[in-house]
């Protein structure tokens, strides 16, 4: 197969699910009612509000009622566009301030690099929000590596598990859905990305799969372009 593009998940595929999930998710958490309490005029602020009474069908919910459900969209895993928009506002405060840096597995930062170098165009397709993907990876173990990305995808593109967003993203891309190799340690999203045409590799970091549908490796090393 000949690749001109990588798109590649980040939670469990190029970053360790625990960083998410113990790290930035109660961050966010913690301080979610005091920066919405905080920062409730902003206009980026207010435009997530807005998003919020939307998913909710309460264009009358207040700030109080709002943070109970971002709380509990945290709480359930929801991967909810206004809760992604107001983690990544408020994660860029942890990462400037130096309260964490972005994880990022060492061979995932070799083989991006090396593909890069190579001339393959690197884009990021994940269920946080363009903003934090951009945080993990300007803020990384590594450093900035935001040079090495041509693009960035998040839920506003479309579901994680829907052919048509992949689909949206090779039109967007540029080059055909066959040129474009797709990385990600869930089948589902594996199935709809290879629907639309893509090439499609598992990530299965922890434990070999027990009937992988899908070309899996362990590691970035193992892939083979």
């Amino acid at each position: 197969m000949t690749i001109k593009a990588i798109l590649t998940d980040i939670e469990g595929t190029t970053t360790d699910i625990a960083f998410v999930h113990r790290v930035l998710f109660p961050y966010a958490y913690e301080r979610l009612a005091d920066y919405l309490r905080a920062h409730a005029d902003e206009s980026a602020v207010q435009a997530i509000l807005e998003q919020a009474r939307s998913e909710l069908k309460s264009p009358d919910a207040d700030l109080e009622r709002l943070i109970g459900a971002f709380r509990h969209w945290i709480e359930q895993d929801l991967k909810v566009t206004p809760l992604k928009a107001l983690q990544g506002l408020i994660w860029v405060q942890g990462y400037q301030q130096g309260d964490f840096r972005g994880h990022l597995y060492e061979d995932a930062h070799r083989l991006l690099q090396q593909w890069h170098a190579q001339g393959i165009e690197l884009y990021v397709f994940s269920s946080g929000s363009i903003k934090a993907q951009q945080l993990i990876f300007g803020y990384s173990d590594y450093g900035d590596l935001t040079p090495l990305f041509s693009g960035y995808f998040d839920t506003t593109t479309g579901p994680k598990r829907e052919a048509q967003s992949y689909s949206a993203i090779v039109a967007s891309i540029g080059c055909s859905a066959d040129e474009i190799l797709f990385l990600s340690d869930i089948e589902q999203e594996l199935d709809a990305a290879r629907t639309a045409g893509m090439h499609t590799r598992l990530v299965a970091r922890a434990e070999p799969p027990a009937a992988p549908g899908h070309e899996w490796v362990s590691r970035f090393d193992d892939i083979s372009l």
